[in-house]
């Protein structure tokens, strides 16, 4: 069988050594074995997970050692503007908090990099930040800004492009502007990831270009990314998962007073802790499997045809927009208190 990675994804959260300590006690045993710092918190409706991986940290799971702040509204619609109002400003805050050792003079310049391909709607990010923030009536003197395409476009490594800009301007940092893939579908354009280590572009979908960092470069790297994409068979594994535990949740309540009472269509609360025996005269012994283990089995179903398709939502345009503009309005607020 090939041995294909279905759960791809670029958000640190989301590897496995992270999701799989989520207690207290785990996260504790987790810093002390192996060098990872994680820390959990709510400002409002925005949750923020906070890691830091050491040296150690980053033979264990893969992820480079430094600083990464996910940001998530789990609720976020294209018509919440509370939500998107949240979510900037956190970004804001943790953005000011990750820069504050940094100190400015008067002709330092920053170097804003959207990285993407403007033709393929969920890869277009970062070009898209780039045309909002030409497109202010006050561009702060401070930035430089670029979207240097992809090699497919230009046939040149995007490392190269922006390690020849750098040694030309010699600016004081570099932001990095993309868009990620996801391992959850719930998570697709509600998320917002920061770091201090830099990107590899193309990581996330497979086709992993030269890495644009402070070890490439010599100058501090600061990489945004949005998660715009998601494998297919992560949906068709939420999808099971979403059914088996509905179901599971109405057999387990189908006795109770409550369900009876209930003046609308009754929809069980699925995120509770289930007893999934309740499936498994319906669906066999594999209901009662880990979500773990029936990815597993997905993984092993789909190492073929499906492997290379990949699904954004099908309000991809207005997503990406929206996004761009959130995070261009975000530096402009930020540039103007330094």
């Amino acid at each position: 069988m090939q041995n294909f990675n279905w759960q791809r994804t670029d958000l640190i959260d989301e590897s496995e050594e992270v999701v799989v300590h989520q207690t207290k006690e785990q996260k504790e045993k987790l810093e002390q074995s192996s060098g990872i710092q994680i820390e959990d918190r709510n400002a409002g409706r925005v949750k923020i997970t906070d890691v830091l991986v050491d040296a150690e940290g980053e033979k264990q799971i893969g992820k480079k050692e430094g600083q990464y702040i996910t940001l998530s509204v789990p609720t976020l619609t294209l018509e919440d503007q509370e939500g998107f109002a949240q979510l900037e400003q956190e970004l804001l805050v943790n953005f000011k908090k990750m820069h504050d050792a940094l100190s400015w003079q008067e002709d330092d310049k920053i170097l804003i990099v959207g990285l993407g391909n403007r033709t393929i709607t969920p890869d277009a990010i970062g070009p898209y930040l780039i045309d909002h923030l030409h497109s202010l009536d006050v561009i702060d003197e401070k930035f430089v800004m670029y979207a240097p395409g992809v090699t497919g476009q230009t046939g040149y490594e995007t490392g190269e492009f922006v390690a020849a800009i750098a040694e030309r301007l010699q600016p004081k940092l570099i932001i990095v502007v993309d868009a990620l893939a996801t391992r959850a579908s719930n998570r697709l354009c509600k998320t917002i990831q920061l770091t201090d280590t830099g990107i590899h572009p193309g990581s996330g979908v497979g086709n992993q270009r030269q890495e644009i960092s402070y070890e490439m470069l010599g100058i501090p790297v600061t990489a945004i990314g949005i998660p715009t994409v998601v494998d297919a068979p992560v949906l068709i594994a939420d999808a099971v998962e979403t059914m088996l535990r509905s179901i599971a949740a109405r057999v387990a309540e189908r006795s109770k007073p409550s369900s009876k009472l209930s003046l609308s269509s009754w929809q069980p609360d699925i995120n509770k802790e289930l007893d999934m025996t309740l499936v498994q005269p319906i669906f066999g012994e594999w209901a009662t499997w880990t979500k773990e283990e029936r990815q597993q089995l997905f993984e092993e179903t789909f190492a073929g045809s499906h492997t290379q398709l990949m699904v954004t939502p099908k309000e991809a345009d207005y997503w990406i927009d929206r996004y761009a503009k959130l995070v261009a309005s975000m530096l402009m607020n930020w540039a103007s208190d330094l």
